[in-house]
């Protein structure tokens, strides 16, 4: 007991401020979803998703970003609960929104090894929350800390994804849109910074490089110096389909260069583009790139922390919806 009269003030200060920290963290978790919440009942889970994640990354590195943004579009609807993993007509999965997402097999496999040692414990929207923050760890970003504990909703339906945020959508109401999940407008900046890794058809944004809003010429906010790259990769009347980096130069690295191809007006989303050219988002991107003047953001350690509270958006747990079987299909 004597060691403690030696604890200097700053260290108790720093020891207080660092529980009531802990008490925010779990009050900003929901009910229900806590880190290692299958620490006793199924100790190998993480790790299986993780290694399983990997294997796939290897053979095909678009798995990475493309659970990456299912478990993004998963949240926006009916809450983190697996609905978009539901295969049938008229689910979540054939959405326009979601029709080219990718990865539904690495969750799948992963669900089938955890089953065969722990049945009936992990939930598939767990899997889904570890498998995205495992696609940034592969892509060499930061890792973090997964609360888990959700349980897997008896809902998915494509009519519900109408409000998923869109390529053309204002920031105005990209923010409303986030807003309503209680997300605010840095989490909006870091969150959508996940384009740092990546690909998007041209059918999504080739209609920017010609007649622009019937201009007869480019989206103007588009680098001059760029454009000629994007138009032999997205000629008129080409292949809507062909694939293009999100962040130019650094597709398979998870890091903050998105950013500032965004200050350049090399964004290849029209609302990605926007969070340079509107204020009230344009000065976090300043600060993930650290300009002279403004209070610095780590953007690896922000996008965990976006990412926590983004996944515990309308979570099922308790006696709330299921565990299933197989992730594609309700019990």
């Amino acid at each position: 007991m004597e060691y403690y009269y030696y604890i200097s003030i700053n260290k108790m200060v720093t020891i207080i401020a660092i529980l009531v920290l802990a008490i925010d963290v779990t009050m900003v978790l929901g009910q229900g979803t806590r880190v290692g919440f299958y620490s006793r009942t199924c100790p190998r889970a993480e790790s299986i998703v993780q290694s399983t994640v990997r294997s796939h990354f290897q053979s095909d590195p678009t798995v990475a970003p493309g659970l990456l943004r299912m478990h993004f579009h998963d949240c926006f609807v009916q809450g983190c609960d697996g609905s978009i993993l539901i295969d049938g007509a008229g689910t979540e999965k054939t959405a326009p929104p979601n029709t080219l997402l990718r990865g539904y097999e690495v969750i799948d496999d992963a669900k089938k090894q955890i089953e065969a040692i722990c049945p009936g414990i992990v939930s598939c929207a767990d899997i889904l929350a570890l498998a995205a923050r495992d696609s940034v760890l592969v892509t060499r970003g930061l890792t973090w800390s997964v609360p888990t504990g959700r349980r897997d909703g008896l809902v998915s339906r494509a009519a519900d994804t109408s409000n998923l945020p869109g390529f053309t959508e204002s920031v105005a109401s990209q923010k409303q849109k986030f807003s309503t999940k209680g997300l605010n407008t840095q989490d909006l900046v870091t969150l959508v910074g996940g384009h740092t890794i990546g690909t998007s058809a041209c059918q999504f944004f080739s209609y920017r490089l010609y007649n622009f809003n019937s201009t007869g010429g480019p989206d103007p906010s588009i680098d001059a110096s760029f454009l000629p790259q994007l138009r032999a990769l997205c000629p008129q009347n080409g292949d809507g389909s062909k694939r293009v980096a999100l962040d130019t130069g650094s597709v398979n690295n998870f890091d903050n260069s998105y950013f500032s191809n965004l200050r350049s007006g090399r964004g290849i989303l029209e609302s990605d583009q926007k969070l340079w050219t509107d204020d009230s988002t344009k000065v976090f991107v300043q600060r993930f790139l650290g300009l002279r003047g403004l209070l610095g953001l780590r953007f690896g350690v922000e996008f965990g922390r976006s990412m926590v509270k983004m996944s515990n958006i309308e979570v099922k747990t308790g006696a709330n919806g299921e565990i299933r079987k197989v992730c594609s299909a309700f019990n």
